[in-house]
């Protein structure tokens, strides 16, 4: 039936504020920035990995009526508009004190957990990020008991 999944998008209030964050400060590159007269269609990858697309998109007109657009707005901006990225990398640390120098500001600094280091940040809209230096060899999933204590 389905071959992959090639896209995925999350909600921005600026599409060139989002360049400036995700292709300028976290490396991606654009893959689409097209103006298709009602709508900016705006998507970017990483440079090893350009056929899955993240769309950039400004919540509006014809996905959206003015309303639902005010919702996502609020939604947005608190962190709970239901979008988010996780990426991995070879070097959580290194690439964390890499972003960190770029003035990317960090929720949660490099943390060790079962299935590798991870660390979390927002963008400049409030949609969470995080990258993920996975563990090596067999993964071992504590219960949820275990994992309520570590919270």
């Amino acid at each position: 039936m389905f071959k992959r999944i090639t896209h995925t998008f999350i909600h921005v209030l600026d599409q060139d504020e989002a360049l400036g964050f995700y292709v300028g400060k976290l490396g991606m590159v654009v893959n689409i920035d097209a103006d298709l007269g009602f709508m900016r269609w705006l998507t970017v990858s990483l440079p090893e990995q350009a056929d899955f697309q993240l769309g950039l998109m400004l919540p509006g007109p014809p996905v959206y009526d003015d309303a639902t657009v005010e919702e996502i707005r609020e939604l947005v901006t608190k962190g709970a508009a239901g979008g988010g990225v996780i990426f991995e990398t070879d070097d959580c640390r290194g690439t964390y004190e890499k972003l960190r120098a770029a003035g990317v500001e960090f929720t949660q600094e490099p943390t060790e957990r079962f299935y590798g280091t991870d660390c979390a940040l927002h963008d400049p809209f409030g949609n969470p990020i995080r990258f993920t230096q996975p563990a090596e060899g067999p993964i071992e999933v504590p219960s949820a008991e275990e994992l309520r204590d570590q919270l």
